[in-house]
């Protein structure tokens, strides 16, 4: 029988009694634990925009050109694709970015010498499906309401494509003020003639050249970079044969060890707060507290790992492996982070009944998540005439 488009596993919010039998017939741990309602589907196959700035060819054309395009930081050395680049899954492979007053691409990125800037303390998240943040378990969301960043700190991609220009280890970089760096990008975009037309195409009015619109066209390529059809996607519109028999058995074991708590919906994310003691980057001179000083990151999506390794809100776990025995050491109450004690966790992780033989399996499955589908085409030149994608070569 063919699956329905809605189908999934629908668990009461209440308190059970879990008690399990590892494989050698030892019971494992008993606890009580808080399971939360959820549904599994695909991903919608259609993007939602918000009402004042719906999509287009022509926005979208102008936002990847601006995307790839350097003149929109401080010393016009750095693009969003320097830390977003498709050749890495629109992340990057290094654990914690670095921005202006460097050269190379994701891993061979290096800082010049001499320097004083220092590391962007987080991971770069994938700008893949980002259209789609915030969506609950039954598919719904709203574009303007979308959570961005780690730690929430913004809502919508329109207002987070602005939060890199003026961050000084980001983007901005040595000589223009926070207070100015966006009206300094401005002023450079309208001298260049093809940026005019192209705003003025994309926008529908002359002097279309605004802060408020460049965001909106950066927002409007990124909403469109979507992979909504890998295998889970294609299993859960009813393809039986889209997933193998371990696979699924590997989606069984993600729901019945506590995985589910946190990665739910159809992005694999309840996009809350959750603190989880995570080990801290050495690259960091201070440890990263996080929302509000809790230490606490945003659940983040667990589609397409394969294009968006170091994993965690700061690159400090290299594989899934490490990333499944580090929740199997917390749930157990080992402290990874001195500065997170174990009564600090989320209730989530004390729930997790994870053994190393169920990694692979569930690995496995994860597996089923990706989906390569996405644009990796690159622009030969940008409209400044500056280096595609900044100092990367």
């Amino acid at each position: 029988m063919a699956r329905m488009v809605k189908i999934g596993v629908r668990l009461m919010v209440v308190l059970l009694l879990v008690s399990c039998k590892d494989t050698d017939g030892k019971p494992k741990k008993t606890s009580k634990s808080n399971r939360v309602v959820t549904t599994y589907i695909a991903l919608p196959q259609k993007v939602k925009s918000p009402k004042d700035n719906p999509a287009s060819p022509e926005k979208e054309a102008l936002g990847k050109l601006l995307f790839y395009d350097p003149v929109l930081s401080g010393n016009k050395d750095v693009a969003c694709a320097t830390c977003h680049h498709p050749q890495n899954g629109y992340a990057e492979f290094l654990d914690i970015s670095i921005g202006p007053n460097a050269t190379g691409l994701g891993a061979r990125r290096k800082f010049n010498a001499p320097n004083d800037i220092p590391f962007v303390k987080r991971n770069a998240p994938t700008i893949i499906n980002s259209a789609y943040n915030g969506i609950d378990p039954f598919g719904n969301y709203d574009p303007e309401q979308a959570t961005m960043f780690w730690d929430d700190r913004v809502k919508s991609l329109e207002k987070q494509a602005l939060e890199p220009i003026k961050a000084f280890e980001e983007m901005r970089g040595h000589g223009i003020g926070v207070d100015s760096i966006l009206q300094v990008v401005v002023d450079r975009v309208k001298q260049i003639p093809e940026y005019q037309k192209m705003f003025a195409d994309a926008f529908g009015v002359p002097n279309a050249v605004t802060v408020e619109n460049l965001a909106k066209a950066i927002a409007a390529f990124e909403r469109s970079l979507v992979t909504n059809n890998s295998r889970f996607d294609r299993f859960m519109r009813g393809d039986e044969d889209a997933i193998l028999i371990s696979e699924k058995e590997g989606f069984e074991l993600f729901k019945s060890v506590g995985c589910v708590n946190c990665h739910n919906g159809p992005m694999f994310s309840d996009y809350k707060m959750h603190v989880l003691g995570t080990p801290e980057n050495d690259k960091l001179g201070e440890p990263d507290r996080g929302v509000k000083d809790t230490f606490a990151f945003r659940t983040p999506t667990l589609r397409n790992l394969r294009f968006t390794a170091p994993y965690m809100h700061n690159g400090s776990l290299p594989t899934l492996k490490k990333v499944l025995e580090f929740y199997e050491d917390i749930a157990n109450g080992k402290e990874r982070n001195p500065h997170v004690p174990v009564q600090k966790y989320d209730p989530f992780v004390r729930d997790l009944n994870l053994s190393v033989k169920e990694m692979s399996q569930i690995i496995s499955f994860l597996n089923t998540l990706n989906d390569d589908g996405f644009d990796k085409t690159v622009p030969e030149r940008v409209p400044s005439g500056l280096p595609v994608g900044g100092n990367i070569q």
